[in-house]
């Protein structure tokens, strides 16, 4: 029989991280994957019907505002975001 870790892992997995090693980095990766489980969840109970198409948007929308406001009191700026591992831009 599978145990709470098990089922943990099945709802919520996590990939490995492998940007920039600092600590607000690996917040906002952990709270980036759970607002992607949260959406995916949540459309996922629109298309069956399970909630309707207007609450689903609330709710990401709601979603959405909490990530911003994770990376704004992290302080992530948005240059650490856009930069890829070799110093360039993706906006080149």
């Amino acid at each position: 029989m599978p145990t709470n870790d098990d089922k943990d892992k099945f709802l919520y997995p996590r990939s490995s991280y492998h940007g920039e090693f600092k600590p607000e980095n690996l917040v906002f990766n952990a709270n980036l994957q759970e607002f992607a489980q949260k959406v995916s969840f949540l459309c996922n109970l629109e298309t069956a019907g399970k909630i309707k198409p207007g609450e689903a948007y609330r709710q990401i929308k709601d979603l959405w505002k909490q990530l911003k406001n994770s990376k704004k009191t992290l302080g992530i700026d948005d240059d650490s975001l856009d930069s890829n591992t070799d110093g360039s831009s993706d906006n080149e």
